[in-house]
């Protein structure tokens, strides 16, 4: 049944802007929209905020293959990626892994308890590191050069000691999955070889961004429609079981990219390449008589998002 009370959320959200990089902070009552980073590196592409502190990742500068055509000509191969950091009051800017320490810093999550999480796209891999910079290690590693095994998306679970993360396929091919291990490697075993991995979805249009709230686990689909540039949910699985069919939230969206829950709220909001962050009430929410909503919309592609109080 819905719960009858609403309790106070997050009343902003941070974006990142990927072209030109750049951190906003959005006030969700009513759009308005600063920057808090002007030039936050090339292609910002995940962001959480921890103890005052908004941290995010960088894609790096890529290369183009005119010969590719306009929508395959980036190439962001090279490793020239990284994560930095920033106070919530525009301070202390500084570097948690420099530039060329990433191939493509992607999603980014926080386990709370000192550590970041991110999937590194054409590095077909998921990393973390300390915020203080130190303790730099991979957790998965694929094979390299196979598009089926870039991450993308990350989810921790520090409480059952579970990771997540997408590997979102071919674009709009219909080959994306979710996986589950655990955050630690089990003794005598390397990211490369996890006896531990679970695959939970497959067929999948191309998931990105993950979140893990209670028992739900949400992402943002970028694929075809009419099941793909959606944003979905469905109940964590059990050990050892396949995960079951998604719940479709929204649909329409452009190119979607980012996403946060606010459950003391009710909503998630997600962004996408076309420019917008849309909130989206969670069923079993409060009825607001709002519904579905743009919060903001920009000139340029949003990509990572996340709700401060």
């Amino acid at each position: 049944m819905p719960r009858d009370t609403r309790r106070a959320g997050c009343g902003e959200l941070l974006a990142l802007t990927a072209v030109p990089g750049s951190v906003l902070r959005v006030r969700i009552a009513d759009g308005q929209v600063e920057t808090l980073v002007q030039d936050a590196g090339p292609a910002p592409d995940g962001i959480v905020v921890e103890a005052g502190v908004v941290y995010w990742t960088t894609m790096g500068t890529p290369t183009h293959d005119p010969a590719k055509g306009s929508g395959a000509a980036q190439d962001f191969s090279r490793r020239n990626g990284g994560v930095h950091a920033v106070r919530l009051d525009g301070s202390g800017r500084r570097d948690v892994v420099e530039p060329g320490a990433v191939t493509t810093g992607n999603q980014l999550a926080s386990d709370g308890a000192g550590f970041l999480y991110w999937g590194e796209r054409e590095g077909c891999r998921v990393s973390r590191v300390r915020t203080d910079g130190s303790g730099l290690s991979d957790l998965v590693v694929n094979p390299a050069g196979d598009i089926s095994q870039e991450c993308v998306g990350v989810a921790v679970d520090p409480v059952r000691g579970h990771l997540y993360w997408t590997q979102k396929g071919p674009a709009k091919g219909g080959g994306g999955r979710i996986f589950r291990a655990g955050i630690e490697l089990l003794a005598g075993e390397s990211p490369e070889r996890r006896s531990d991995i679970e695959l939970l979805w497959t067929s999948l249009p191309e998931p990105i961004d993950l979140h893990l709230d209670g028992d739900w686990l949400y992402w943002t689909d970028r694929g075809a429609p009419p099941a793909g540039n959606t944003l979905n949910r469905a109940r964590v699985p059990a050990a050892g079981a396949p995960g079951g069919t998604p719940q479709i939230l929204a649909s329409g969206l452009a190119e979607t990219i980012g996403l946060a829950i606010d459950a003391d709220a009710d909503t998630a909001y997600v962004s996408d390449l076309g420019g917008h962050i849309r909130a989206v009430p969670l069923p079993g929410g409060p009825a607001d008589g709002r519904g579905e909503r743009d919060i903001v919309s920009r000139p340029h592609p949003l990509t990572g998002i996340v709700g401060i109080s």
